[in-house]
């Protein structure tokens, strides 16, 4: 694994500088420099605790990044950019291979990956694009987050209601996949009169603030029949509100739910028809990024740069039991 080594003049700068920031970076897990032949890569993800998704990814990622695979991997995780971007720099000076990222926002990262391009690391971005040179990184095993917000909204256009007086339940802003889910329907709210945004707010990905958001509107007494959260999670804080309530929600009912993930348990409520869409995002990216790897370590060429994840929506009027068990994560 021939590589750029960053002049001690150089660490020393930077390290220098991260101090004078008065901040640190999240704390990462591993060893230090790789032994044995081991493929040294540095993972930078969002918190494992940001939702089931998360959670799922962070899992594959660790199951197959380990010793007995070939990898000395170590894990730095947090839901904001400038930790990100700390965690990367520390990584750079770690003297990596490979950098992986799921960005926490799209945008600020061309710096630190042409410091990166610049010590001979190689970045392969997952779960997430971000706004930078694609000369920065070697490859992306992303989601489509602007199709699955499409995807979406298309369903719900397809109900035909009277109107659509929509709370819209946002992710963190800034997000790949806060701004493909909102994209869409902000799109089609701003070219039909009968689309109406009754409330658009962050919850974070969080089920609780989810939960206060709904409240907030239900004690407002401003009308509503759909709820678009832009996770399962928010989903499922958005019907909690309403069940103490006691508005009711899922096929034929006052309400339409939909979610994004696909989590098992959500796409038992739309088996029960509790909730009446669910947008899959796949979590399952490790296996691309290892092959990936794999083939630039023998020298090989990448017959793509970018692999976007095979997704679908699941309806609750058509959704199966194989489906909950083949596709719930």
């Amino acid at each position: 694994m021939m590589k750029k080594v960053l002049s001690i003049l150089m660490a020393s700068a930077m390290t220098l500088s991260l101090v004078a920031c008065g901040s640190q970076a999240p704390a990462a897990s591993g060893e230090g420099a790789a032994a044995n032949g081991l493929i040294k890569v540095g993972i930078i993800n969002n918190d494992p605790n940001e939702s089931g998704y998360r959670t799922a990814n962070d899992a594959d990622l660790k199951a197959k990044f380990t010793e007995a695979n070939g990898y000395d991997a170590s894990f730095a995780y947090s839901l904001k950019n400038d930790e990100q971007i700390q965690a990367a720099q520390n990584f750079i000076q770690e003297d990596v291979d490979y950098l992986l990222l799921s960005a926490a926002d799209t945008a600020g990262w061309d710096s630190v990956l042409k410091d990166a391009q610049n010590a001979g690391v190689k970045v392969i971005l997952f779960d997430r694009t971000i706004d930078a040179d694609p000369s920065l990184y070697e490859a992306s095993i992303v989601s489509d987050m602007a199709k699955e917000g499409q995807t979406a909204v298309d369903w719900l256009a397809s109900q035909n209601l009277s109107e659509y007086n929509v709370i819209h339940i946002q992710g963190v802003m800034g997000s790949a996949a806060q701004q493909g889910r909102s994209g869409a329907l902000d799109a089609k709210a701003s070219a039909e009169a009968n689309w109406n945004i009754v409330k658009q707010q962050t919850a974070e990905w969080n089920a609780e603030k989810a939960q206060q958001i709904v409240q907030s509107v239900i004690d407002s007494g401003e009308k509503f029949n759909v709820i678009y959260a832009e996770n399962d999670d928010m989903a499922k804080g958005a019907v909690a509100a309403l069940d103490a309530a006691g508005i009711s929600h899922g096929v034929g009912k006052d309400v339409v739910v939909m979610g994004f993930d696909c989590n098992k348990w959500a796409l038992e409520e739309l088996l029960a028809q509790n909730w009446n869409y669910d947008g899959q995002c796949n979590p399952f990216q490790a296996s691309y990024i290892d092959d990936i790897i794999k083939t630039l370590e023998s020298g090989g060429t990448l017959s793509q740069k970018t692999i976007i994840m095979d997704e679908k929506g699941f309806d609750a009027t058509t959704i199966t039991q194989d489906d909950v068990d083949n596709y719930g994560i």
